[in-house]
């Protein structure tokens, strides 16, 4: 299946940002991922990527970190059609489609997709309280679930609603998400640039709360240093007067720890009683025992359920 549009967005920390338009009766859930196949860089292979847009939108994104060969020329073929940032503009790669559409369109390489293929975050709208972990760039498809929820919470959506029109599926299933916590943690400052557009949305539109964001830099001098203290008073001076935190560029605000698991288990647990809490990690393996022992112990302890799914990148 050919996507026929594209846009790139290059970001710091080498991600490529693909933007295309959804081939007809293209039909996907949040959570699920596709192949891409691009002539110009190899006519035999195929690469997994999550998607990052929603159901709801009228386009399909994906993206995507330079890692080894094949994305690195991927990332060449398309910054090559694109042009430089002009006076005003961020230093973003970009390309321009709003004159000259298919003068842009034909020199972009041609994208062939395969799928959707079903993943574990997929089944998400079947919970009532939402625990989304991302670790790096494993936060790709759980941006996709949060504009999901956000779309959902834009329609009137609410407990007991059918799920998006974007379903895979015909039957439709009940949406019965009613919140959602968001914990990203990443080593590099830089990346907060890769999603800043859903985090201003969801800030903009979520007017009841419904979806909460934590991001978390690692890279940074640990909470509790005399240097981070410096910092924090920064980013508090910042934040009381334009309402945006000086390292995310948007109004969620930036912690330099890792996030206390056992403790944000516990706020979740004492907030939702009896109700069913679907945890997704998406990121390396490295914490994948620590949150599924979670899961199982305020599963057991309390009157709260705690579902773990993982997702290995």
């Amino acid at each position: 299946m050919r996507a026929h549009r594209s846009v790139i967005q290059e970001n710091p920390g080498n991600v490529l940002a693909l933007y295309m338009s959804k081939p007809p009766g293209f039909k996907y859930r949040s959570g699920q991922y596709i192949f891409i196949n691009c002539g110009a860089v190899s006519p035999y292979e195929w690469h997994p990527f999550s998607v990052t847009s929603a159901p709801g939108d009228n386009y399909l994104s994906v993206h995507i970190r330079t890692r080894g060969d094949w994305t690195s020329r991927l990332r060449t073929v398309f910054s090559e059609a694109c042009r430089p940032p002009t006076d005003g503009e961020s230093g973003l790669l970009r390309a321009d489609l709003s004159v000259g559409i298919t003068d842009s369109n034909a020199r972009f390489p041609k994208l062939m997709i395969d799928g959707p293929y079903g993943a574990p975050a997929q089944d998400y709208r079947e919970y009532d309280v939402l625990l989304l972990i991302g670790l790096g760039i494993g936060a790709t498809p759980l941006i996709s679930i949060v504009k999901d929820v956000l779309n959902h919470i834009q329609r009137g959506g609410s407990v007991g609603g059918t799920e998006p029109e974007g379903s895979s599926k015909g039957k439709k299933k009940p949406f019965m998400t009613k919140r959602a916590y968001s914990y990203w943690v990443t080593r590099e400052e830089g990346s907060f640039e890769w999603f800043r557009g859903v985090m201003n949305e969801v800030a903009e539109k979520d007017k009841d709360g419904v979806i909460e964001l934590h991001n978390h830099c690692s890279s940074v001098y640990q909470e509790g240093d005399a240097r981070s203290a410096l910092i924090v008073m920064l980013q508090e001076l910042n934040h009381a007067k334009k309402g945006v935190d000086i390292l995310s560029g948007t109004s969620v605000k930036t912690h330099f720890a890792r996030p206390n698991w056992r403790s944000v288990f516990k706020r979740i647990a004492v907030n939702h009683e009896n109700q069913r809490v679907g945890v997704f990690y998406c990121g390396e393996p490295v914490l994948v025992a620590q949150l599924r022992q979670l899961s199982a112990d305020f599963t057991h302890n309390t009157n709260t359920k705690f579902d773990f799914h993982k997702e290995n990148f």
